[in-house]
C-alpha cells in the first residue's frame, strides 16, 4: 500500500492520478472528504480504501505492516489565513505525529514544504539545511511549514529515507476548487473567459515595474515525477528545493495563457490587497542543484508548454488529470 494524505486535493490528487498511471492502485487516501467540491478530483482514480484525516494515526497503527511508502501532501496551504492555532493543529503537529509513526514502524516519508519558508529571499534560496534555522517567512502558514523544517531536522530519531519538498509557485489541473488560493494561470484563464481581459498585480516595489514580479511557476506534472522518482530512490534523505529553477515574470505566464487561449494580449494592473502587500514575494527562484546531485535528470516544463499543455488540455474542457 501506498499513503497518500491530502489525496482530495490539487496536489494530491494529481499524485493519485500519477500512481495509477504507472500502475499503483492499491493506494489509501487520507484527507477531509466532506467537501463537495473536491470529489471531482478523485473520480475515476482507483484506489483501496479512503481514510479520514482524524483517523489516520489509528488507521497507520493498525494496518502498518501492509504499507510501503507514505507520501503526506495535506496541509492547510491558504496564506492568507492568519489563525496560527489552525496552521499548528493541521500543519505543523499533525506533520510531527505522521513523522513519528513513520520512525516507529519504519516507513519512508516524503513531506509537503514550501518555498513560503524563504520569506522575502534575504538568504537566497538554496535548500541547505544549515540556513533553514535563520529564515523569515513572511505568513503564519509559511511558519508552520519552516517550523515543521527545522523540528524535522533537530529529531534523533527520522525515518530511515525522508524527504521535505519545498514546493514553489505550483500550477496545473485540477485546482478548480481552491478558489482564491489557485493560480495565477487559473485566475487568468477565467477572467480572458468571463471579459476579455486579465488583471494582474500592480508592483508596489521600485525595484520591479509592473507585472514584472518574478516567481518560479512549476507544473504540477513535474511536481508528481519528482514525487515518484522518490518512492524508488529511497536515498539520501533531506529537504530538497521542488521548483522548474527559473524564475519568470507574471506578464510571461499571462501572455503564455493568452497564447493558449488564442486570445490577443489585453492586460491590466491592479492594486495589490493591503491584506497581503506587505508579505508578498517580489522574487523567486528554486536552486535546483541538490535534487540534481542525486540523479534526478528528467527535464522540467518550460512555461509556455506547461501553460498550454495546463489551458488546452485541462482548463479549456473542464478535464481533471
Amino acid at each position: 500500500m501506498i499513503i497518500i494524505t491530502g489525496a482530495a486535493g490539487f496536489i494530491g490528487s494529481c499524485l493519485v492520478g500519477k500512481l495509477n498511471a504507472e500502475g499503483f492502485t492499491d493506494l489509501i487516501l487520507v484527507d477531509d472528504f466532506s467537501f463537495p467540491d473536491k470529489q471531482k478530483n478523485l473520480e475515476g482514480k482507483k484506489y483501496n480504501k479512503l481514510v479520514h484525516r482524524d483517523e489516520f494515526d489509528t488507521w497507520l497503527r493498525e494496518h502498518h505492516r501492509f504499507v510501503q511508502f507514505v507520501f503526506h501532501i495535506g496541509a492547510r496551504t491558504d496564506t492568507t489565513e492568519f489563525d496560527k492555532g489552525v496552521f499548528d493543529r493541521l500543519n505543523l503537529n499533525y506533520s510531527k505525529t505522521v513523522w513519528n509513526t513513520c520512525v516507529e514502524f519504519g516507513l519512508p516519508l516524503v513531506y509537503a514544504s514550501s518555498a513560503a519558508t524563504y520569506g522575502l529571499g534575504e538568504h537566497g534560496y538554496t535548500d541547505s539545511h544549515e540556513i533553514i534555522p535563520s529564515l523569515k517567512p513572511l505568513n503564519p502558514y509559511g511558519e508552520s511549514k519552516n517550523d515543521f523544517d527545522k523540528w524535522a531536522l533537530e529529531q534523533e530519531h527520522k525515518p530511515y529515507f525522508w524527504a521535505g519538498l519545498k514546493f514553489f509557485n505550483v500550477y496545473g489541473p485540477n485546482e478548480y476548487h481552491k478558489g482564491r488560493m489557485a493560480s495565477v494561470i487559473f485566475h487568468t484563464f477565467r477572467q480572458v473567459k468571463e471579459k476579455g481581459s486579465v488583471n494582474l498585480f500592480r508592483s508596489h516595489n521600485p525595484k520591479y515595474k509592473d507585472g514584472e514580479q518574478l516567481r518560479d511557476f512549476v507544473y504540477v506534472k513535474d511536481l508528481v515525477e519528482v514525487c515518484y522518482f522518490l518512492l524508488h530512490h529511497r536515498k539520501d534523505s533531506g529537504i530538497y528545493n521542488l521548483g522548474s529553477g527559473k524564475a519568470r515574470t507574471f506578464l510571461d505566464l499571462a501572455n503564455a495563457t493568452f497564447k493558449a487561449m488564442g486570445v490577443v494580449p489585453n492586460i491590466h494592473f491592479v492594486d495589490t490587497p493591503v491584506d497581503i502587500r506587505d508579505k508578498y514575494q517580489y522574487f523567486t527562484e528554486a536552486d535546483m542543484r541538490k535534487l540534481a546531485s542525486i540523479g534526478y535528470d528528467i527535464p522540467f516544463h518550460s512555461l509556455e508548454k506547461g501553460v498550454s499543455d495546463y489551458v488546452q488540455n485541462y482548463l479549456a474542457g473542464g478535464q481533471y488529470f
